[in-house]
């Protein structure tokens, strides 16, 4: 049967008339109004304006309009001064340092004391014997033949002994990281409130720079292992406990509800479920703790960690490159014989593979003992020194070529400092001179209103509280040069680690050949690599860039990568089967569904070029960089802890600003 229209019928259907005139202009603007606020964000702009419209008038008129205004500081140098002086005269008689700290400290060196022992005791070829056959029960051929050879290239390089004791020290540490990162994570994966409290706390763990808080480490613990063990672990264990924290909370809801229907309880659901479902995070997170741990070698140097680190310390001092990569080396080579045996044995775990009965580590552990007590029967305890290899000289002379021959005067290209300073003349001077123009009311809206949009007014109110205690700790704008100095380096290292990472992940054969670039990359102590960088690129801003950048691509290729491979298979195939292209998949499926990985990573590029910016400091990076390093260096516990505070803010800011919360995500925003 035909359905007939009738101009009746029309007449219904037909937008309602237009006022007496003709005249639609109200009526569009009154739709243009509704639509705006039925709009999340639009309408979250318009309540901010209409504060802003209250607020600003009556702030400007007060304090003005240019940089923070001088009546809003707090001069915090009185009672850090104070502080200081209290525990240097209480520091061997009361209670707390005596019964609290003291037992601390020795817990500490009793278990590093404990493990290099047992190195010393086992002899060099005890030692090389029992890695390599725990590697091979582990991993296999492969990684017991990496592991021999890493050892003996630290015996090679005539550097058995610092490696030995760097091993003991990182042992303890990456220990200690691994079960404070895993009960935070813990506690953060399977609790809202306890994640959104716990956020700030590993933001200052992770951003606070370990020159900042090596004074006060020092004040209350002194000189020695003890702090360099507590250094190591306040800035290794917050990866893995973000990375615990995120396999928790992105475990398959319909999983944890099939458990659950089967009258699992909480407890039986974390052991059956959430924690086999998060395996992967969780590898990664103790791959970051070791390399983390083994960057700060180095730094632990400068507060009585001998070892690795205080070779490269020393080797620095005398701008000795090839010295300080004789000990630089042994570092990385650690790191990737952790590495290696620890993935491998996870991947066994996960695979339901064996590892080996009580049978076969018996026979490690005779064969280990075995091999010790001939060296200690022929009284080969220490490495050969006949077997050494000396490279400082090679390396010091190809550093001089280096020099020599990039500089400057590059046919077509000019040279590295030509670089440096267009680096400088173009992206870094007018991003610090456009921030530092901003008035001070300014700059607080512009971060409301990038947290607002992305999360919630608890996220917004964060975010401007962060960056008005920088201005009330009197550092506005060293703060904003440091700020420019970050964004720049965050954009970069963005830009080539997903640039790096998509090949990495589609490619086996391509993480391969990356992985061992990466290790290099973000265990090679930077002091190592700083020296050719200032040579190549001069003292300034730009080299603390290049380092920045050189230390915080490793981790975000390596998150990026990991979250491009866990794409749904199912959803890969789909897209084929419609005919999508490989660039298409990647737009459209792999980079939407690692959006947790790559905000993941966005963050961890802010917080590691962060923690660089006070070994920019060192190389003419000035700022909040350069403060903290002269507090240090002059022993001024007020400029260096409110400098590294400052650090922390900043850091805290950038953390709201960049990462959506749930709150937010509901929201449509």
């Amino acid at each position: 049967m035909s359905i007939t229209t009738t101009p009746a019928d029309t007449a219904v259907s037909a937008p309602p008339a237009a006022p007496a005139g003709g005249d639609t202009a109200p009526v569009r603007q009154d739709e243009r109004l509704r639509a705006l606020t039925r709009n999340p964000a639009a309408r979250k702009l318009l309540v901010l304006a209409v504060a802003a419209a209250v607020l600003v008038p009556v702030a400007a008129a007060t304090w003005g309009s240019g940089s923070w205004p001088h009546a809003l500081t707090v001069d915090l140098s009185g009672p850090l001064g104070r502080a200081n002086d209290w525990i240097i005269d209480n520091r061997d008689s009361h209670w707390l340092f005596l019964y609290f700290f003291g037992y601390i400290s020795g817990g500490i060196i009793a278990a590093v004391h404990a493990v290099y022992t047992v190195l010393l005791a086992l002899g060099w070829a005890g030692v090389a014997a029992g890695a390599t056959l725990l590697a091979w029960r582990v991993a296999g051929v492969r990684v017991a033949v990496t592991t021999l050879v890493s050892f003996a290239v630290c015996g090679l390089l005539g550097m058995w002994v610092p490696t030995m004791r760097t091993l003991a020290l990182m042992v303890v540490a990456v220990a200690a990281s691994v079960a404070v990162g895993a009960l935070l994570g813990l506690a953060a994966g399977l609790s809202d409130r306890t994640f959104r409290a716990l956020r700030p706390v590993l933001d200052t763990m992770q951003a606070l720079p370990a020159f900042a808080y090596l004074m006060p480490v020092v004040l209350i613990f002194g000189i020695g292992v003890a702090p360099a063990v507590l250094a190591t672990v306040v800035y290794a264990a917050p990866p893995m406990a973000r990375l615990t924290a995120l396999g928790l909370r992105s475990t398959d809801k319909g999983v944890l509800e099939a458990v659950e229907s089967l009258g699992a309880t909480g407890r039986q659901r974390l052991l059956t479920a959430r924690l086999p479902l998060a395996r992967r995070e969780l590898l990664l997170g103790v791959n970051q703790t070791i390399m983390m741990a083994l960057s700060m070698a180095v730094i632990a140097s400068v507060i009585g960690a001998d070892g690795l680190g205080d070779r490269v310390y020393q080797a620095l001092s005398t701008v000795d490159v090839g010295s300080a990569l004789a000990a630089g080396i042994p570092i990385v080579l650690l790191a990737v014989v952790m590495d290696r045996t620890t993935a491998a044995a996870g991947a066994a775990g996960d695979s339901g593979r064996r590892t080996g009965g009580r049978t076969a580590w018996l026979f490690v552990a005779g064969a280990t003992a075995a091999v010790a007590l001939a060296g200690r029967a022929l009284s080969a305890l220490d490495w050969p020194g006949g077997w050494n290899v000396a490279i400082a000289g090679p390396v010091n002379d190809a550093k001089d070529w280096m020099v020599d021959h990039l500089y400057s005067g590059l046919p077509g290209v000019g040279g590295t400092a030509d670089w440096a300073a267009h680096y400088t003349g173009w992206v870094l001077d007018p991003l610090r001179d456009g921030l530092q123009a901003l008035p001070w009311w300014g700059a607080l809206l512009l971060v409301a209103a990038l947290a607002w949009l992305i999360g919630t007014w608890r996220t917004a109110l964060t975010a401007v509280l962060a960056l008005a205690a920088i201005g009330v700790l009197g550092r506005w704008d060293t703060s904003l040069d440091t700020l420019s100095q970050v964004l720049a380096a965050v954009a970069v290292t963005l830009v080539l680690g997903f640039a790096i990472a998509v090949p990495a992940a589609r490619s086996a054969r391509a993480e391969r050949l990356l992985r061992p670039v990466l290790d290099v990359c973000q265990t090679m102590p930077q002091f190592v690599y700083l020296i050719p960088v200032v040579a190549l690129f001069g003292v300034g801003r730009a080299p603390a860039a290049a380092a920045a950048i050189v230390y915080a691509l490793p981790a975000v290729v390596r998150i990026t990568s990991q979250g491009l491979r866990q794409a749904d298979p199912a959803a890969l195939e789909s897209a084929r089967s419609l005919g999508a292209t490989s660039g298409q998949q990647l737009r459209q499926v792999q980079f939407p569904l690692a959006r947790p990985e790559l905000l993941l990573a966005v963050n961890q590029a802010v917080v590691l070029v962060l923690s660089v910016v006070i070994i920019g400091g060192l190389v003419g990076g000035g700022a909040l960089g350069y403060e903290v390093v002269f507090g240090l260096a002059q022993g001024d516990l007020a400029t260096g802890l409110v400098a590294g505070a400052a650090i922390v803010c900043l850091g805290l800011m950038l953390d709201r600003v960049t990462q959506p919360t749930k709150g937010g995500a509901r929201d449509g925003s």
